[in-house]
């Protein structure tokens, strides 16, 4: 493994708390409701041409495209979605381990990158004390700036419970 920059181990550091602290005690097919319109209104305010999805256990519990999205928005999101369920981790932080450690999906985990993609825009919903049992995804902005969207919501819905 090359000598990865200290920015890029910082971040990761940085991600792997975020999945540390935003877990929740349950999480309903009412809560992916509004988790999903927090994210409308927070998209809508930053003018974001956004695709949003919420699911659970396999299951879409909300799904919204902005205009200015498209359909290929929405392929990005299930190539995402593959990596937290496969990983239980967000798209992001596998990613950006990929690149410290100068590899591809491919190469590492024998995946086809048509099928999983490793950009940042999709967090686990993770139950303490249970784990990852879904995600929340959002795509059409450049990869950090979807996992912070997706950050920024998941700490505000957080706070207001």
């Amino acid at each position: 493994m090359p000598d990865a920059p200290e920015a890029l181990i910082a971040l990761i550091a940085a991600i792997e708390a975020q999945e540390a602290e935003l877990q929740f005690a349950s999480f309903s097919n009412e809560d992916a409701l509004e988790l999903g319109l927090l994210i409308v209104d927070m998209a809508r305010r930053r003018g974001a041409p956004i695709a949003i999805d919420i699911a659970r256990g396999g299951q879409r519990l909300f799904h919204y495209a902005f205009e200015g999205s498209s359909a290929d928005n929405d392929a990005w999101i299930e190539r995402k979605k593959a990596v937290v369920a496969r990983f239980g981790r967000s798209s992001f932080l596998i990613g950006r381990r990929l690149e410290r450690d100068a590899a591809t999906m491919a190469e590492k985990f024998f995946i086809d990158p048509r099928e999983y993609s490793a950009h940042g825009g999709c967090f686990p919903i993770i139950l303490k004390g249970t784990g990852s049992v879904g995600s929340v995804t959002v795509s059409g902005l450049p990869q950090a700036e979807d996992h912070e969207l997706v950050v920024a919501a998941l700490r505000e819905f957080l706070k207001r419970r």
